[in-house]
């Protein structure tokens, strides 16, 4: 239980590690706000495809195998931005990165709430909420403060997460069960979409959409704060937009522990409403402000934090054992999907407007969806956080 966590938190870190850096990699590799826009681009639509193959075949053939090709294919994609030159580095490794997360996700998750054991089953998700929500935050913050102050700036912190990427696969060797599925089950398996159960594909909606709005609005300071900051008169180096970045998700770990007792109806509205203030908060200021923004960041964490921490509730509660990774795989697609539309939808605005305006009107946007999740939430009877009887 404790490898799986450390291993989604490492590679989430590996994930976001070069998110302050984006800035430099255009003035060293000359691409426009576009370049960046299709960068975190690739990184959804290749995690999305990869989450609905392998949460099936983690189900099928066991965590194990499926764990341990995603820290193959995250050491390849740091191995690229070690080596980058050219664009062309980058986008391959976000290809990697991409694919190592979808693998490892709904495979990490099952293991987690499946060591948990019943007495302590909502415990399975917050645990693995915690890790990806550590690794988010931990991932700019080590690739700003290194980048900034560490030797061979673009260098050093591909480094250190190939060498923890190591340590993790020897705990995952040392401490993972061996698969326990029937002999020949890998040929056997083939790509399936993966079953949500009847009685819970309309709670599943809910919560995905108040997921899906919770990583949008982290997306946005994860793709577009350290380009704003840098356009405004209190700069900002990759120190303080990964400091920023990690902040954020430090305010998301510390509310999905405080709101770990709750009703999971009443901490996805609490999220929600924090997220629309949030939004609303960068809309008036588009980053110019930095206490505006720091005060729209601290909002945005604890927002994501409650708001992602009771969708993941609500779905788990409802989850037969045999199709938890499946299921887990399809609800962090919404996830995904959630934290790339931001910089997807922003950089192509921005290419017939300023980059500011186009944050507000995502902002705007962000609003409004909110307040369509709200309300779904508030009408929805089965968001109480209890089994419903009959569920399959």
């Amino acid at each position: 239980m404790r490898t799986a966590a450390l291993l989604v938190a490492v590679l989430t870190l590996g994930a976001y590690l070069p998110s302050p850096l984006y800035p430099d990699y255009q003035r060293l590799f000359g691409y426009g706000d576009l370049g960046t826009t299709l960068l975190f681009a690739t990184f959804s639509l290749v995690s999305g495809p990869a989450l609905l193959l392998c949460g099936p075949a983690a189900d099928t053939v066991g965590p194990r195998p499926v764990l341990r090709l995603s820290l193959l294919l995250a050491a390849a994609g740091s191995g690229c931005f070690l080596l980058a030159d050219d664009i062309v580095w980058l986008f391959a490794g976000r290809v990697a990165q991409a694919l190592a997360l979808g693998a490892s996700t709904g495979a990490a998750q099952a293991l987690i709430t499946r060591h948990l054991g019943p007495a302590t089953r909502l415990g399975g998700p917050l645990l693995a909420g915690l890790a990806f929500a550590a690794g988010t935050a931990a991932g700019p913050a080590l690739g700003g403060v290194l980048a900034q102050y560490a030797p061979g700036p673009h260098l050093t912190p591909y480094l250190v997460h190939l060498v923890l990427l190591a340590w993790v696969a020897v705990h995952l060797h040392r401490a993972t069960p061996k698969p326990t599925a029937p002999r020949g089950a890998l040929r056997r398996w083939r790509p399936s979409r993966p079953h949500i159960p009847r009685a819970a594909r309309w709670s599943f909606l809910i919560a995905g959409a108040n997921g899906f709005l919770a990583w949008a609005v982290v997306g946005i300071y994860l793709a577009l704060l350290p380009s704003l900051l840098a356009r405004t008169p209190h700069g900002g180096g990759p120190a303080l937009s990964g400091g920023v970045l990690a902040m954020v998700l430090l305010w998301s770990i510390l509310a999905q522990l405080a709101g770990a007792r709750g009703s999971v109806r009443g901490v996805q509205q609490t999220g929600v409403i924090a997220l629309i203030a949030s939004v609303l908060l960068l809309a008036a200021t588009q980053a110019a402000s930095l206490p505006a923004t720091l005060g729209s960041a601290l909002l945005a964490g604890a927002g994501h934090g409650l708001a992602y921490s009771g969708a993941t509730r609500a779905v788990d509660v409802r989850t037969p054992p045999e199709h938890r990774a499946g299921v887990g795989s399809a609800l962090y697609l919404l996830f995904y999907l959630g934290s790339g539309v931001p910089a997807v939808a922003t950089g192509l605005m921005a290419t017939w407007m300023s980059l500011p305006t186009a944050v507000t009107l995502l902002s705007w946007a962000a609003a409004a969806f909110g307040a369509v999740a709200l309300t779904a939430t508030s009408l929805n009877a089965g968001a109480t956080g209890r089994p419903q009887q009959g569920t399959p």
